[in-house]
């Protein structure tokens, strides 16, 4: 056999023995924030424990909400349907065969109403995977808070609104770069205001990652695009103090148990640079805040039990990593959208960690490790080769216009692959350790009746409401599109008289025009 390498997956060297200590003397909650944000960590409160969640219509969604809040879960997160995240109502053509298919279908208000029926939004968090239609269901969102009574400054939770790893790797973007990122900005002035304590983007690299990416493309094409968001919100006049608070980041955990670790606490340390180099000087704008999702891409089909032992390691790297929230995939998920039992040993893995294994007695527990330290000094210099090379282009931006970045993922995506296939790298169930299947039971499938439902309900909806209030709102909104307003009051005021997603889309749509 010829001397195997050991490397992790971005290809970084692992030596046999680490023998070197790090010069590692800072502490937690302290510049760069490294070791953690907070100085007492898990010990003071722990993590927030999200289940995501959202399909079929906002009436099934809404009883998975209120299953999972009475099994512990502290902060819920919506998925949306494909049309819902490009902007089409249930109607249209485009949709038909994708309603309520991979999350929840919103059409208007509305089905905002039904989705949180018996939830006070004052007193959970919520995390919105929405990204170029973010700033109208935000605004539905603010809307039914004023319904219900809820004071806005008080309210809080978190919308994607990343648009730019939708261009690089995910594909759910509506308008060209230049609008989209108006829209961005203008989400993060209007809540500075209206809604401070709501988390205006969490700039994801879970999807980079998903798209195939390496652990080190991750973690530097996120935060090359936080770098991005940053100067957009400065050009805006904006400050930097005040808004980058309100930056949140959104990771992958995969299956390199220390590789992942490592990772994190780069991230933190990177990002607290390059706030700082940008004129931050507060530390809460200066702290990398964020949530985990275990890897999707790392769930196999085949023996799908496997997946709980992959999903528990993985929480685990998250939570020795210091995430501050964090979703656990159920076991079936290369299947279909999880089971009520799936969901359920998902949460129950984060409860154990959190409570049974003592790993959260001490804050960032690996520190000090020759390993651990000499892994994360590599994956940041392996990053920031990559910003340099982006900044040199011009940004993200530009790099995205160039076709860089999506280039790049897809060359690990491709190596990846081919290690699969040649048996160097072993998924066990996959191309080891493999068995005769039996046909899996119990998979969650979601009807194609339920576009009619949603159909029927816009249907009532048009006929129900004041539709001269929704053309004024709307050439409102289509006046402040051509100028320079900030156009969150104007989608609020349109949600408000129940105009639809896919109305407040098109107004847009016939201005900016699409990519």
């Amino acid at each position: 056999m010829a001397d195997k390498k050991f490397t992790t997956t971005s290809g970084i060297e692992v030596k046999e023995v680490y023998t070197e200590p790090s010069g590692m003397n800072e502490l937690p909650g302290e510049f760069p924030y490294t070791r953690g944000i907070q100085k007492d960590m898990y010990r003071g409160k722990p993590w927030t424990m999200r289940q995501y969640a959202g399909f079929s219509t906002a009436e099934e969604s809404n009883k998975r909400y209120h299953y999972l809040l009475s099994q512990g879960t502290m902060g819920l997160s919506v998925a949306f349907d494909l049309p819902t995240q490009i902007g089409y109502d249930s109607d249209h053509e485009l949709a038909e065969g994708e309603v309520g298919k991979v999350g929840v279908a919103i059409d208007s208000l509305k089905d905002i109403e039904i989705l949180f029926a018996g939830i006070e939004l004052k007193n959970i968090t919520t995390s919105m995977t929405i990204n170029a239609t973010a700033a109208i269901l935000l605004a539905m969102y603010i809307a039914l808070a004023k319904k219900q009574g809820a004071d806005l400054k008080q309210i809080s939770g978190t919308i994607q609104n990343d648009i730019l790893k939708e261009y690089a790797a995910r594909g759910t973007y509506i308008y060209p770069p230049a609008p989209s990122m108006r829209l961005i900005t203008d989400v993060f002035e209007y809540c500075s205001k209206e809604v401070p304590k709501w988390n205006t983007i969490s700039i994801s690299g879970y999807h980079i990652r998903e798209a195939g990416s390496t652990a080190v493309q991750e973690l530097a094409f996120t935060l090359a695009n936080g770098k991005t968001y940053l100067k957009a919100a400065l050009d805006k006049g904006l400050d930097i103090n005040i808004f980058a608070k309100r930056l949140s980041f959104f990771f992958n955990c995969h299956n390199n148990f220390f590789e992942e670790i490592a990772k994190f606490r780069a991230a933190r340390r990177m990002w607290a640079h390059i706030t700082k180099s940008l004129g931050a000087t507060d530390a809460g704008a200066q702290k990398l805040r964020f949530h985990t999702q275990t890897g999707g891409s790392t769930l196999t089909a085949q023996q799908p039990m496997n997946n709980v032992v992959r999903v528990g390691m993985q929480a685990l790297a998250a939570v020795l990593g210091g995430t501050q929230s964090l979703h656990t995939n159920g076991y079936d998920e290369a299947l279909s959208l999880p089971t009520e039992a799936a969901a359920k040993i998902a949460l129950r893995t984060q409860q154990i960690i959190a409570f049974e294994s003592g790993v959260t007695d001490t804050v960032d527990p690996l520190a000090g490790s020759y390993f651990i330290e000499a892994l994360t000094d590599e994956l940041e210099a392996a990053a920031q080769l990559y910003i340099d090379k982006i900044d040199a282009m011009g940004g993200s931006v530009k790099a995205i216009e160039q076709d860089y970045i999506q280039q790049e993922i897809a060359a690990s995506a491709y190596q990846y692959q081919n290690e699969i296939e040649s048996g160097e790298k072993v998924l066990v169930g996959v191309n080891r350790f493999t068995q005769q299947e039996e046909v899996a039971q119990n998979v969650f499938r979601v009807d194609d009746s339920i576009r009619r439902q949603q159909i029927d309900k816009i249907v009532r909806l048009k006929e129900e409401r004041n539709n001269n209030d929704v053309s004024r709102a709307l050439q409102n909104l289509a006046i402040a599109a051509r100028g320079n307003d900030n156009l969150m009051p104007y989608i609020l005021t349109s949600v408000e008289c129940y105009a639809t997603l896919g109305e407040i889309a098109d107004t847009l749509r016939n201005i900016f025009g699409e990519y």
